[in-house]
C-alpha cells in the first residue's frame, strides 16, 4: 500500500467514525436525554464536585488537584484505547460532544474517588490504599455502572479493571506527592529556591 492509498483508507474511516458519532448523537438526543439514567448522569458529574469543594483538605488543595488532573488524563487515554478496541463501552451516551466516553466517570467521579483517597490517612501504604481504592472500583463502582447500563464490559475481565484502577491510583499518587513546584517569575526577578 502506498501513502496515498494509505490517506484514502485513513480518509473512509474518519467517514465512518464520523457516521458513528452521528448515529450515537441522534441516540443521545433521541432516547438519552432527559430521561432518569441521563438526569443521574448529571448529578454524579456534579454532585462529586460540590462535596469535594467542602470537605476538601483545603491547604492540599493544589497537590489533589495534580492528582486528580493525572486521573483525568490517565482514565481518558485508557478509555479511548479500550473503547477503540471494543474491550468495553459506554452504552448511554450523556454529550453529543464525546459520544464514545461516559464524561461523568471520567471528569468527576474518578478523579473525586482518588481526591478524597489520597486525603484519607495520608501516610498510609500506597499500594494497600490503591488496592482497596481498585477493588472498591472495579468490583463494586463498575458492577454498579453495568447494572445501571452505563457500562458495559463486552467480556472483559474486571481483574484487568483493577489493575487499570491501582495504576491510575498510583501515578495519580505520585502526582500529588510532587514536592519540586518553584513559582514563575520573570527574567528580571531572580529565582528563590525554597
Amino acid at each position: 500500500m502506498t501513502i496515498k492509498e494509505g490517506i484514502k483508507q485513513t480518509e473512509k474511516g474518519y467517514d465512518l467514525l464520523q457516521e458513528a458519532n452521528k448515529t450515537m448523537t441522534d441516540a443521545m438526543y433521541h432516547a438519552y436525554l432527559f430521561t432518569w439514567q441521563w438526569w443521574l448522569g448529571i448529578a454524579l458529574f456534579v454532585t462529586p464536585w460540590i462535596f469535594w469543594f467542602f470537605f476538601r483538605k483545603k491547604e492540599s488543595t493544589g497537590r489533589l488537584l495534580m492528582g486528580a488532573f493525572a486521573t483525568i488524563i490517565l482514565s481518558l487515554l485508557t478509555d479511548l484505547i479500550a473503547t477503540s478496541y471494543g474491550w468495553w463501552s459506554y452504552p448511554i451516551k450523556f454529550s453529543p460532544i464525546s459520544p464514545e466516553l461516559f464524561l461523568p466517570y471520567h471528569l468527576s467521579l474518578v478523579p473525586i474517588a482518588v481526591m478524597v483517597v489520597l486525603q484519607i490517612k495520608p501516610r498510609a501504604n500506597p499500594f494497600l490504599k490503591g488496592a482497596i481504592f481498585a477493588a472498591v472500583g472495579a468490583f463494586g463502582g463498575m458492577k454498579v455502572f453495568e447494572a445501571l447500563r452505563y457500562y458495559d464490559p463486552k467480556g472483559t475481565p474486571m481483574i484487568y479493571v483493577f489493575f487499570i484502577f491501582l495504576v491510575i491510583y498510583l501515578i495519580s499518587y505520585v502526582f500529588y506527592n510532587m514536592n519540586n513546584f518553584q513559582k514563575v517569575t520573570s527574567r528580571s526577578e531572580p529565582l528563590h529556591e525554597k
